[in-house]
């Protein structure tokens, strides 16, 4: 099992993939409200977006922007069932399990603090 940071310089080789960034205003909102507040949100956006065995509107779900777990989500292939089940071997037709929901969001959560450590 690759670790978070394994897993992020995949990510990265993938022109797709490494186009993400945060915005000005994405990146204010994570200072406005804080490393955990944000880390709460993810989970809670993991748990309704693509827990479910048959998420609502799947391949569709995940807005392009608008908080940095949004833009984290699609940073790292984990937006739709699809993508986790190209990206990360996790099968479509079944809930994740919490375990896997834990692990993505502490890879969201790397990536977001990958990014906000960067200079824009």
């Amino acid at each position: 099992m690759p670790t978070v940071e394994e897993t992020l310089m995949r990510l990265d080789r993938s022109k797709f993939r490494s186009s993400f960034y945060l915005t000005k205003k994405e990146r204010a909102y994570y200072e406005e409200k804080g490393e955990d507040k944000i880390r709460s949100h993810t989970a809670d956006f993991i748990r309704a977006k693509l827990a479910p065995a048959e998420p609502l509107n799947d391949g569709k779900q995940t807005p392009m922007h608008g908080h940095p777990a949004f833009k984290a989500m699609h940073a790292c292939a984990c937006c739709c069932r699809g993508c986790l089940e190209k990206w990360y071997h996790i099968p479509r037709g079944r809930e994740l399990t919490e375990n896997e929901q834990e692990r993505i969001v502490k890879l969201l959560s790397a990536w977001i603090d990958r990014e906000m450590k960067k200079e824009r």
